[in-house]
């Protein structure tokens, strides 16, 4: 047989192989799905049947698994424990329509086993709902770290400690559709936060209702450790949110040691005090400034007496590179006194009126 059959047929044989070693699997209670996920092999599908299970699973190193309910119309849910969900080092995981609630530390956690190790490509969170994490101290809906690459997708987070979606050494990942509702008793710092050196992020099209002191946290405060790539100089770079609904919280949106982003098209609806923040945290040598924020096309709605200083700003920020063009401003208790007071002047601003 000429060699490059036979290396066909080798190759064939290997990818049949690789085709029947996945499974489907249905898992109809906890000890079925404790025995399913002992014997996971890469390609697997796990459906899981509706009820109540207790939350501490812990998959890695599994490629291309997809989690989900059985039934749709009643996903199961995950209840306690430390955290519901731990997926380590397994590109290419869909996790599809699954409650989770009631994690004292994070509801789902994803990660590639520890900052510089390779990134985790091809994650999707589609349709999961996460509630009650915490409830006070650093504990997130969803916590990712070092990604690439990944889709989080029509999820609901109502309730946490620290963030709802805490982003941490990043890249490429899209954030869209989702909902994120503060909950008394929570102490949320963040709807969603993009920091550790994260680059190329998009959130759109979500809700943020009472999300938390910074809805948006563009940027933030990382231990230099735990960034993705190690000797990053920003929290985050070139980070787009642009479609959102925003209401409540003590602002809009924070840009926190952030080298490019643009904050576009949204609706914001009554801050508490501050309409934007553009802030320094991180101060390590070389660190960039907080730099080159574009804020363009949004429609603010404010009461000028809850409002303390229009854009709040910390020392060490390049307030200058910032630019705001084309925003609707309207403070609903003080028409004539709308526009807001920025660090730059704005291009084709419109105030006084009402955008809604």
């Amino acid at each position: 047989m000429p060699r490059w059959k036979g290396m066909t047929r080798f190759l064939s044989l290997v990818l049949l192989g690789s085709t029947l070693s996945a499974a489907g699997h249905v898992a109809r209670d906890e000890r079925e799905l404790r025995a399913v996920l002992a014997g996971l092999k890469s390609g697997d599908v796990v459906k899981i049947a509706p009820g109540i299970y207790p939350g501490g699973h812990h998959v890695s190193g599994v490629e291309n698994l997809t989690v989900e309910a059985l039934d749709k119309e009643r996903p199961p849910v995950f209840e306690g424990g430390r955290g519901g969900w731990h997926f380590s080092a397994c590109p290419g995981l869909v996790l599809r329509l699954i409650h989770v609630r009631g994690q004292s530390v994070n509801g789902i956690n994803l990660d590639e086993g520890g900052a510089g190790r390779p990134l985790v490509k091809g994650i999707r969170i589609e349709g999961v709902q996460v509630s009650d994490i915490g409830p006070s101290g650093n504990h997130d809906g969803i916590k990712a770290s070092g990604l690439e690459g990944a889709v989080i997708q029509d999820c609901v987070i109502t309730g946490w400690g620290g963030q709802g979606v805490d982003l941490v050494g990043c890249h490429a990942v899209v954030i869209s559709g989702c909902r994120f509702t503060g909950k008394e008793g929570f102490t949320a710092t963040a709807g969603v936060q993009i920091k550790g050196g994260s680059s190329g992020v998009v959130v759109e099209k979500c809700r943020f209702e009472n999300a938390g002191e910074r809805p948006v946290n563009i940027g933030g405060s990382t231990g230099m450790p735990f960034f993705r790539p190690q000797g990053a100089k920003h929290e985050a770079k070139d980070i787009t949110v642009r479609g959102n609904h925003i209401e409540g919280s003590l602002c809009a949106a924070a840009f926190v040691g952030v080298d490019g982003a643009l904050f576009e098209d949204n609706t914001v609806l009554y801050p508490a005090r501050w309409i934007f923040r553009i802030l320094q945290e991180t101060r390590a040598e070389g660190f960039v400034p907080c730099r080159g924020g574009i804020v363009r096309g949004n429609r603010v709605v404010f009461r000028r007496a809850d409002i303390r200083e229009d854009v709040n700003m910390s020392p060490g920020v390049a307030a200058e590179t910032f630019r705001f063009e084309n925003n609707r401003w309207f403070a609903e208790d003080r028409p004539l006194a709308s526009k807001p007071r920025l660090p730059v002047e704005e291009t084709g601003g419109e105030h006084g009126t009402d955008p809604r």
